[in-house]
């Protein structure tokens, strides 16, 4: 696993071409090594817009903390 800073929100298109929200949360162990615990949302979205608003309404978000796949 690399030690890159992993972006806390996820947005990820799925067989059905719908969007998917992950929240990721980041902790560090004794060593400083990262351990990434992975939340998906169970709400799918018709765009990765609707799904950024969505992660900003109910999480906080801001930008430049998403990441897609």
């Amino acid at each position: 696993m690399s030690r890159e800073i992993v972006k806390p929100y996820l947005i990820a298109k799925d067989e059905d071409g719908s969007f998917r929200l992950t929240v990721r949360e980041t902790r560090y162990n004794s060593q400083g090594y990262p351990l990434v615990t992975a939340t998906p949302i169970d709400e799918s979205f018709k765009s990765a817009t609707a799904a950024r608003t969505h992660a900003k309404e109910h999480f906080g978000a801001e930008a430049g903390q998403f990441a897609t796949r």
